[in-house]
C-alpha cells in the first residue's frame, strides 16, 4: 500500500502543477469574488474528478466508450471555455477593499460557480484522457491498491487547488481594485485562448495533450 500511496501522490502532484484552464479560473473567481467563490469552483472540479474516478473503476467500459465521442466532448468543452472567457472579459465587476470575502455574492451565484467548475472539468477532453489512462495503467491491481492510489491522488489535487485559492487571496490583498479588474480580464483571456486552441486542435486534427 505504501507504493500505491507514493505513486498516487506523485501522479497527483503532476496533475496539480500542470497548467490548464482550471488554474486561471480559480484565480479569476478567488480574486474577483473572494475565497468562498474560489472554494465553490474548486469543489465543483473535485466532484467531477471523483465521479470520473468512480465511474472508471466501477464501469471502466463507460469511460472507454466516451473516447468514441471525444471530438464532440472536445467541442463542447472548448465552447464552455470560450463562453466563460468572453463573459468574464466583458462582465462589469465591482471590487471592494474589505479583508473578508470582499464581494457580495448570493447563494445562487455560489451554485453557479460550483456548476461552472464541474462543467469545465467534466467537458475537458484532457481530463477524460488522463483518468482513462490512469485507470488502464493500474487495472490489474487489487481494489485496495486502486483505492489508496486514487484517494491520495484526488486528495493531493484538492489540497493544491485549495492552496491556489489561499494564495490568490494573499495576492488580492496587495492589489488595487483597478488591478483586480485587469487580472480578471487577463484570466478570462487565458480561458478564451485555451478554448480556442482546443477547438482549432480538434478541427485541424492536432493531438491534444493530457494536461489541458
Amino acid at each position: 500500500m505504501v507504493s500505491a500511496l507514493l505513486t498516487g501522490l506523485a501522479f497527483g502532484l503532476v496533475m496539480s502543477v500542470s497548467v490548464g484552464p482550471a488554474i486561471f479560473a480559480i484565480i479569476k473567481y478567488s480574486i474577483t469574488y473572494g475565497w468562498r467563490a474560489g472554494l465553490s469552483f474548486v469543489f465543483g472540479i473535485s466532484l467531477s474528478d471523483t465521479l470520473y474516478v468512480a465511474l472508471a473503476n466501477m464501469a471502466s467500459g463507460f469511460l472507454s466508450e466516451l473516447l468514441d465521442y471525444k471530438t464532440q466532448i472536445g467541442y463542447v468543452g472548448s465552447l464552455i471555455f470560450i463562453v466563460l472567457g468572453v463573459y468574464g472579459f466583458f462582465k462589469k465587476i465591482k471590487v471592494t477593499r474589505h479583508r473578508g470575502d470582499m464581494a457580495t455574492v448570493s447563494s445562487g451565484q455560489y451554485y453557479k460557480i460550483f456548476a461552472s467548475g464541474f462543467l469545465m472539468n467534466t467537458f475537458n477532453p484532457g481530463v477524460i484522457l488522463t483518468w482513462i489512462t490512469s485507470v488502464a495503467a493500474i487495472a490489474t491491481m487489487g481494489s485496495g491498491y486502486r483505492f489508496v492510489f486514487f484517494g491520495s491522488c484526488l486528495g493531493l489535487i484538492l489540497s493544491f487547488d485549495l492552496l491556489k485559492v489561499f494564495l490568490a487571496q494573499l495576492i488580492r490583498r496587495k492589489l488595487t481594485p483597478r488591478n483586480i479588474v485587469y487580472l480578471n480580464r487577463i484570466s478570462a483571456l487565458f480561458l478564451f485562448g485555451i478554448g480556442l486552441f482546443i477547438f482549432l486542435a480538434i478541427f485541424l486534427q492536432i493531438k491534444i495533450g493530457h494536461n489541458l
